[in-house]
């Protein structure tokens, strides 16, 4: 029988994985990444996912697992795959946090690496007021 850490650890790995082999390749599901995390790291009025993190009390953080869960399922349920991975990506981040795992530790600094390098391209070209129209 495996535990919860087990189950989370090889859903991780894989989100890793499908992320380094494809992922980062994907514009729109780093675009929608990148605007999933700015959305909540402006709510939060820090500068990056990373920050946002490191900044949330628990009683946040069970309201924005929830948040997650919520709306990854309803992105899941309307046929938005990309999207549905995209708070996937962000609810492992949460989690990975919690974990004392050292495997899981090293893999939550590259996602987090990946998540902020989404924000800072999200700010820059999504969100700039001189882009082309």
């Amino acid at each position: 029988m495996t535990t919860k850490e087990e189950q989370f650890k090889t859903r991780f790995a894989s989100v890793l994985a499908d992320l380094h082999q494809d992922g980062v390749e994907d514009g729109e599901a780093m675009f929608l990444l990148g605007a999933g995390a700015t959305r909540i790291c402006d709510m939060g009025r820090k500068g990056s996912w990373t920050e946002l993190k490191q900044a949330l009390s628990k009683p946040d953080y069970d309201r924005l697992l929830e948040q997650c869960r919520t709306e990854g399922n309803s992105y899941a349920a309307e046929g938005k795959q990309k999207a549905a991975y995209a708070i996937q990506a962000l609810a492992i981040s949460l989690v990975a946090r919690t974990q004392t795992d050292p495997e899981i530790r090293e893999g939550e600094r590259l996602l987090d690496a990946v998540i902020d390098k989404t924000v800072a391209n999200y700010r820059q070209h999504a969100q700039s007021p001189n882009r082309a129209n």
